[in-house]
């Protein structure tokens, strides 16, 4: 039966920051319909009393964090982890967002207290953290995998490389999701001078690893006939961001980073491709995204990304593979259509939030009776593969 579920790790809800923060929203409100009581753990600038309110029938335990960064992140999680320890009641299970202060939840562990872990997409081989922090991080992953009560990947590849590290038993795949787009509004596309249709998107972080200088420089080497937004903080105070937009031709654009959900819905829907030069990290959730408002998909070939928008859709390895790809793709409506419709179809397949949210139950249900008494009856119809 249905208890109560505390979600920590994540910003709080409703999101506002990234994909954990997402996905705590809508799996929550999967779990609350179902009968969950659900509370999460939210960080909130500033100093002062925790306190609690509710949020869509979600209650929320709202801790007060001055610190910022790496720090402030790591504050607010010993405080979430004593809170919801010392609130732990007989039945509770914890859904725990991302490895990274992991050796805090060693506390929880000895307590029995049971804890189904997302272990996020081996953060610590990203370079841009510097060895020390990769250090850090793998440690902390290191930890995270023998103290969680069920693991989390959200990619198969990322599946493969916990069982080879923490065995079978405890590990199961569970994606990032969307909801579908099937309309949106304009607006957002006239804002920017664009015309619904005659434009491809790029979404991401600024940095080397997303390949967004491969993908500028062969967009920019013919003339395309519409733009290409790509849509995130650029600065040329950084030598990258400012590298990346000395490449771009005059249809290329940057209106710099757009948070609003809606707006960025409709830019996906209106375009006329996406473009996602992701090279690392499991299931992405802007191409979920993407995918979840039908556009066809180009994007850095690896079996991330390959496995995510499947056979359908187009790849490349870098700008010289990728610039005669741009030349028939975008020339070709038909093709662009038939991507699209790939891509709805493969997003409706795997990464509805209908899907995961009863995938996380069975984990949270997993989780909580692996920590009963060996005398207890087991929950056995959770849909995880517990093959040895």
């Amino acid at each position: 039966m249905p208890s109560t579920v505390r979600i920590l790790g994540t910003h709080g809800v409703p999101a506002a920051y990234g994909g954990f923060e997402t996905a705590a929203e809508n799996v929550g409100l999967y779990l609350r319909d179902r009968g969950w009581n659900v509370i999460v753990y939210c960080q909130i600038p500033g100093e002062g009393p925790t306190t609690v309110d509710r949020w869509n029938g979600l209650e929320r335990v709202l801790i007060r964090e001055p610190l910022e960064g790496w720090r402030g992140t790591s504050s607010f999680d010993l405080k979430s982890i004593r809170h919801a320890t010392k609130a732990h009641e007989e039945g509770d299970v914890w859904l725990t967002f991302g490895y990274n202060t992991a050796i805090f939840d060693v506390m929880p562990r000895l307590r029995r207290i049971p804890n189904v872990i997302n272990m996020d997409g081996m953060e610590w081989t990203r370079k841009r953290w510097g060895v020390l922090k990769q250090g850090i991080l793998l440690a902390n992953e290191r930890i995270a995998g023998w103290i969680g009560d069920v693991l989390i990947a959200d990619h198969p590849v990322i599946a493969t490389y916990l069982r080879r590290h923490f065995g079978r038993r405890r590990v199961t795949t569970i994606t990032y999701g969307a909801h579908e787009v099937t309309g949106a509004s304009t607006a957002p596309v006239a804002e920017l001078g664009l015309t619904p249709g005659q434009y491809a998107i790029m979404v991401c972080r600024p940095i080397p690893e997303n390949s967004v200088l491969e993908i500028v420089t062969a967009w920019s080497r013919h003339r395309r006939g519409m733009p290409l937004v790509v849509v995130g903080p650029y600065d040329r105070s950084d030598p990258y961001h400012a590298e990346v937009m000395d490449a771009a031709s005059d249809e290329v654009l940057f209106p710099g980073a757009i948070f609003e959900p809606e707006r960025m819905q409709a830019l996906r829907f209106h375009a006329t491709a996406y473009l996602h030069g992701h090279t690392v990290g499991g299931t992405n959730p802007s191409l979920v995204e993407a995918m979840a408002a039908g556009n066809a998909v180009i994007a850095h070939d690896n079996q991330y990304n390959t496995w995510v928008a499947g056979p359908e859709n187009a790849y490349f390895s870098d700008a010289d593979d990728l610039t005669p790809l741009l030349d028939s793709i975008i020339g070709d409506e038909q093709r662009r259509e038939r991507m699209g419709a790939a891509s709805r179809q493969r997003f409706r397949e795997e990464f509805t939030w209908e899907k995961i949210g009863s995938e996380y139950e069975a984990a949270l249900l997993t989780a909580r009776d692996r920590r009963k008494p060996k005398s207890a009856t087991l929950h056995n119809d959770t849909g995880i593969e517990v093959s040895k």
